[in-house]
């Protein structure tokens, strides 16, 4: 063996302290032995046999031979059913294989899985829910329970976002439901230009329209172009980022048609989705930087811009 000709000290084999199996470094343990040895350095692992297990199979999978296709999929289909809360995309990451055989490998019959429940932890940790309309609805009994609770208490509860928590609240104070009416199909989104316009009736009947919609996008566009100019943001890493951010969303309404229009409709619900949580994250933006002015921070600034950045 390779390992037992090596002339340097072997990294420590992990050990499950509570079974005393090795998790990871059987090739070492075996190298020992070969050499002669009657000890080896041991790093010992505290947690559950099942976790002992996905340690083990996510060690494999990094650094020790190769699993077959096959017993990859055995080892999902274990993961699964001991810790059924853990995305597809988190269990793919331990096992070396696609999310979506992993997602294939939890609707087969041979794997169960009981107490799944509404909400899976992500790759990063995050709780995101299965079923984003049951959050929503979970949501709404929620607060129409007990009006008191945070958008943090909400949003742990029915396994959703804390944004998507206010956005449940905001649409129930205004009389309407919690979950997204879906759009019917066949019936295209209405044109941004049309969204950007203010048509009041005049007294003689006639539409009253704004300065058509390019002008809210030359303004923004005039706006940053301003911001890109000044040193104070230009100069710094920091700055420059704000900058690049901004100059992304300034593009012709022309173009966020063609955008929206390329949008598959089976991916229509997760790209509405992403784009209220950026434009819900803008807007917070928006609160804590007049916030700052309000507090008198922005003493060294230049005075403030009206110009608005068009949304889509």
């Amino acid at each position: 063996m390779a390992l037992a000709e090596l002339d340097v000290p072997l990294p420590p084999i992990i050990v499950h302290r509570a079974t005393m199996r090795v998790v990871d470094g059987l090739h070492r343990l075996r190298a020992a032995q070969l050499r002669g040895l009657s000890t080896i350095a041991v790093s010992f692992y505290d947690g559950t046999e099942a976790d002992a297990f996905v340690l083990a199979v996510e060690s494999n999978v990094r650094h020790g031979l190769p699993l077959s296709l096959p017993d990859r999929k055995r080892a999902a289909a274990r993961i699964i059913a001991t810790h059924p809360q853990w995305s597809d995309r988190k269990i793919a990451s331990v096992t070396g294989i696609a999310p979506g055989t992993v997602a294939d490998v939890r609707r087969s019959e041979t794997v169960d899985a009981p107490g799944e429940g509404v909400a899976r932890i992500g790759r990063d940790g995050r709780v995101r829910p299965v079923d984003i309309a049951e959050g929503r609805r979970r949501a709404g009994q929620l607060i129409a329970e007990n009006p008191n609770l945070s958008l943090r208490q909400i949003a742990r509860a029915a396994g959703i976002s804390p944004e998507t928590a206010r956005d449940v609240r905001n649409r129930l104070s205004r009389g309407e439901e919690p979950l997204l009416s879906p759009r019917p199909r066949g019936v295209r989104p209405r044109p941004r230009e049309e969204l950007l316009k203010v048509v009041p009736q005049t007294d003689y009947g006639e539409d009253r329209h704004d300065t058509a919609a390019g002008s809210s996008f030359t303004e923004g566009l005039s706006a940053v172009n301003r911001l890109k100019a000044d040193p104070a943001l230009r100069l710094n890493e920091t700055g420059r980022q704000l900058l690049r951010l901004l100059s992304v969303h300034m593009l012709p309404p022309d173009e966020w048609e063609g955008i929206i229009d390329t949008v598959p409709p089976y991916w229509g619900g997760t790209v509405a989705h992403l784009a209220r949580e950026c434009a819900h994250i803008w807007e917070e933006v928006a609160a804590r930087v007049e916030k700052n002015i309000a507090q008198g921070n922005d003493s060294a600034a230049s005075p403030a811009d009206t110009s608005a950045c068009p949304t889509v």
